[in-house]
Parts: structure tokens; sequence; C-alpha cells
């Protein structure tokens, strides 16, 4: 089969039949990140939860050698949408322009009683990054060359 699963090495087991993470080609999809630690623990306030779930998310992508900026879709989960300011002031803090395009929704419940849970996509770049940098121009050239667009 073409696909690999990937798991963080410290990441927290996955909670049914699973992959934290697959990869598919150039296409990575990270299944729902949970705040929970590797022991199980979960934070109680949505900041906590949500700094938790972002830094599972990257401990995922560090399994890849991928990094946060490899996102390019986020779908993320909350239950209770008065916790979005508090969520989105966190996960601002996790992400750079160009930002991740994303959906944010309210849902009546998440598993082990999370107040969120961040699932997404993200395309593996680096072969393509590695290509730009054997470039002549490092891919900073001031003309629209056919590797550099």
């Amino acid at each position: 089969m073409f696909m690999k699963a990937f798991s963080a090495k410290n990441g927290a087991p996955a909670i049914g039949p699973y992959s934290p993470g697959v990869k598919l080609g150039d296409f990575v999809y990270l299944s729902g990140q949970l705040p929970t630690d590797s022991e199980g623990n979960m934070p109680e306030t949505i900041e906590e939860q949500t700094h938790r779930v972002c830094q599972n998310m990257i401990d995922l992508l560090a399994s890849m050698n991928l990094e946060l900026r490899h996102v390019v879709k986020t779908t993320c989960f909350l239950a209770n949408m008065d916790d979005f300011a508090a969520f989105n002031e966190v996960y601002a803090s996790y992400f750079q322009e160009p930002y991740p395009a994303r959906s944010c929704v309210e849902v009546s419940r998440l598993p082990k009683g999370a107040k969120v849970e961040i699932e997404a996509l993200v395309i593996d770049t680096l072969v393509y990054e590695q290509q730009m940098q054997n470039h002549s121009c490092g891919g900073n050239c001031s003309h629209n060359c056919e590797n550099c667009g």
C-alpha cells in the first residue's frame, strides 16, 4: 500500500482504530488531535487545551520532519463556541501568514470531555523546497524563470 501511518514518539495513544497521521504521496492527513499528553492527562482551560492540541500537532508533524508551516487546512471542533475568542488567540500564536484555511464548528461533545480538537491537511513540500535551494538562484531570482515561477 502507498499509505504510511505516523505517530509521535511520545504522543498520546490513539483511542480507537485509527492512525494519528497518514501520508499518501505529498499529502498528509492528521487525525483530530485531542488535548491529552502521553499519559492521557488533559488540562482544564480552553487556552491550556488549545496549547496542548497545537503541541501534539507539532510533535506529530516532527515525526515526519514537517512543521506547522506545512499545514494548509485545519478543521477545529469546539465543545462551546463561547470559547472561540480564547481558542482563537492561542491558535493564532502557532500559525503565521499565510494562515492555513480553516473551519471552526461547535459540536455537542468531544472524546474524553475535551473542549477542543483539531484535524489538519498537510502538504509535504520538503522535496520541492530542496529543489528550490539547489536552483542556481536559490528560488529568489528577480526574473520569472521556469523553476521559480
